[in-house]
């Protein structure tokens, strides 16, 4: 107890100290960080094209970027594409007329993540003047058919149901319980995740492209659009699945020819035969590097695939789904076994046993890979309210906690169907010893008879014989069975017997009725299948869900990209004896965001009246980029007002703004002040 008391908290200080760590870089769906124009700026001029920057790599399809004028007419040429060499950007050109038409555009953007993701959005901004924003008919399908979302997610949560159902089912017959596959429903169980798992692939690879694309299902079967998703890492991993399932099927049918050497209840009756062990053998490792090869796809094509500790991330992601499909994939098997009893086949007390034992270390291996998920992909603890992602991961969290609580409840019915098949194998042996019993009673009561018989024939015709030989000899015929006594004695032993295996047949059924050990048994592990159901159905959610720290830094960008322009006043004292020498200075930075920004300082004296100084010196440094300090060029404007028309910020983050104030030939001070760009 105190040793389970002590892993559980060490655990519990590992997940503490994972999730109040460092946030690091996101690890899945591209955030939007900025735009050019930017949302809602107003333009003297129409600009020759229109750049997005996303937080990671993104894939560009046809319409990725689309630009539309005041009247809703698209306005954009040519073909999206990266800016310069950059693949974190989205770019397009618009047409050079744009000047003659006036107003608000609408831009309407669509592109695919480094995690085969797709993200979207719109944005607004103006020439010469606003007006309301035109009526789109055709940007409301960028956010994607809503059939055509829920089929292609259908399709991805019966791709992790049937995955486990093959795999758990043929780890179990392999390693737990041989006499599987000698049952049909068995059989029924690996083939129908394998068909499922292959056709819901396919499925998957037909919804690509409309998924990507964000139409409707009548363009599932368009070539152009399948042959864009196979251009792709997604739709290579895909292909790649349909053939490893292709070779899966030929391992199905060489594990359906060998049905073992085995006991159907569990116990391995031909384990001194070499040839089916080495058989057995080489069929579990084929089987171990196909279901790795398989659980590889869905990693490489999903979250772990980009941001931090990619290797690890891919690594824990496999371990994870093979861990998954161990687990819930074998107890779907276990509960086909227990519907039927040992005697006609089904799973015994050494089946399910293995079975614990597979099943303790696949969830070792899923709560591991978890705690590690859920670092990744949160960062923190707000995340686990604050948004959808840990939401979803606390659900699933729950519904396992109720798998774990079915599971130490199988394992108490367990413990006491061990306990029932002892003491049915006990009246068994006894019943056995009561067979034998009556047969040796009657035995001795024929031997008897052919004594009292041989003594009475000896003493009558004991003159007439040559001798004693000669008596015991007839003794002997009479014993082997030829009088009529002997019958009547054999028709006894045969009731008897028949008596005694009617009682040990009541003793067993009145045994299995007393003890429903293995009923509660199956209801247990149905509860746990029930909620394994659940379970898949929010990890597919989950997959499609951007992360906690995607998330937190998609809402950093926006709450830096909708900053304002920024406005301080600073106290400055130079230590002079002139009227400038004491007073504040207020500094103006307009837009306060990467580029081209304008910048006015105001200074005035210590009664509040603008003043003019011989010297005002400004430089902006960025220390987390090892930037500057860079002068700023500023000019005297007016009485107390300098200012700077082309103050260049070329990165967000927080600057050091450094103003140098000089009110006579000798005295100066130098003011500093943060400045956030957005």
């Amino acid at each position: 107890m105190k040793r389970t008391v002590r892993s559980a908290a060490a655990l519990f200080c590992l997940l503490a100290t994972l999730l109040l760590g460092s946030a690091g870089v996101a690890s899945a769906h591209a955030a939007l960080l900025s735009t050019d124009p930017s949302q809602g700026t107003v333009l003297a001029v129409a600009p020759s094209t229109v750049t997005l920057h996303f937080s990671e790599s993104v894939t560009l399809e046809t319409g990725a970027v689309r630009v539309f004028d005041p009247n809703g007419k698209q306005v954009d040429t040519g073909t999206a594409g990266h800016a310069g060499s950059d693949p974190s950007t989205a770019s397009v050109s618009l047409n050079p007329a744009l000047d003659q038409t006036q107003g608000t555009y609408t831009v309407a953007w669509r592109v695919i993540s480094a995690d085969t993701h797709p993200v979207a959005g719109a944005f607004t901004f103006s020439i010469g003047r606003t007006t309301s924003p035109a009526a789109l008919s055709g940007v409301e399908s960028n956010s994607g058919s809503a059939s055509t979302g829920f089929l292609y997610g259908l399709s991805r949560s019966v791709q992790y149901g049937t995955f486990a159902l093959l795999a758990g089912s043929v780890a179990l017959v392999l390693l737990g319980w041989p006499g599987g596959l000698r049952l049909r429903s068995v059989q029924r169980l690996m083939l129908t995740g394998w068909a499922g798992l292959l056709l819901s692939t396919l499925a998957e690879l037909a919804l690509r492209g409309t998924y990507e694309a964000g139409t409707g299902l009548g363009k599932v079967f368009d070539l152009s659009l399948l042959r864009q998703v196979l251009g792709e890492k997604l739709g290579v991993l895909l292909a790649v699945r349909v053939l490893l399932l292709a070779g899966a099927g030929v391992f199905l049918a060489l594990l359906s020819g060998h049905t073992g050497a085995s006991d159907p209840a569990g116990q391995d009756a031909g384990a001194g035969d070499g040839v089916e062990r080495r058989r057995r053998i080489w069929l579990g490792i084929v089987g171990a590097v196909l279901a790795v090869a398989i659980a590889l796809t869905w990693p490489l094509g999903d979250h772990a695939s980009v941001g931090m500790q990619v290797p690890l991330a891919i690594t824990s992601d496999t371990v994870h789904v093979l861990a998954m499909g161990l687990w819930l994939g074998g107890l779907a098997t276990v509960l086909v076994g227990l519907r039927r009893s040992t005697a006609d086949g089904g799973i015994g007390v050494a089946g399910v046993q293995r079975f614990s034992a597979v099943a303790l270390g696949a969830v070792t291996g899923l709560a591991v890979t978890g705690v590690y998920q859920a670092w990744r992909g949160l960062g923190s603890w707000s995340a686990l309210t604050s948004t959808t992602y840990g939401r979803l991961l606390l659900v699933k969290i729950g519904a396992v906690a109720v798998i774990l609580g079915g599971a130490w409840m199988s394992r108490r019915w367990l413990s006491l169907l061990r306990a029932d098949t002892a003491e049915q194998q006990a009246d068994a042996a006894e019943a056995l010893v009561a067979v034998g019993a009556p047969a040796v009673e009657a035995g001795a009561e024929v031997g008897a008879d052919v004594g009292a018989g041989t003594e009475a024939q000896v003493g009558a015709e004991g003159q007439a014989r040559a001798g004693a030989g000669s008596g015991v000899g007839s003794g002997s015929e009479v014993g082997s069975g030829s009088g009529p006594g002997s019958e009547v004695d054999a028709e006894r032993a045969a009731q008897l017997a028949r008596q005694a295996k009617a009682r040990r047949q009541a003793s067993v059924r009145k045994a299995h009725q007393a003890a429903p050990a293995r009923g509660m048994l199956l209801r247990s592990v149905a509860l746990e299948a029930v909620f394994a159901v659940v379970v898949l159905g929010v990890t597919t959610v989950l997959t499609n869900s951007a992360p906690g720290r995607a998330v937190a830094e998609q809402q950093a960008a926006t709450a830096a990209a909708n900053r304002g322009p920024v406005d301080v006043t600073l106290p400055y004292d130079t230590g002079g004896s002139t009227a400038s020498a004491k007073g504040k200075i207020t500094v103006d930075i307009d837009p306060a965001r990467t580029g081209t920004n304008t910048m006015h300082a105001y200074l005035y004296d210590s009664t509040g009246k603008p003043v003019d100084v011989p010297e005002v010196d400004v430089t902006v440094s960025l220390a987390a980029r090892s930037l500057g300090p860079m002068p700023v060029k500023v000019d005297h404007l007016d009485i107390g007002h300098w200012g700077a028309a082309g103050l260049e910020l070329p990165l967000p983050g927080t600057w050091t703004l450094a103003v140098t104030i000089r009110s006579d030939a000798i005295d100066e001070t130098t003011v500093t002040t943060p400045v956030t760009v957005g």
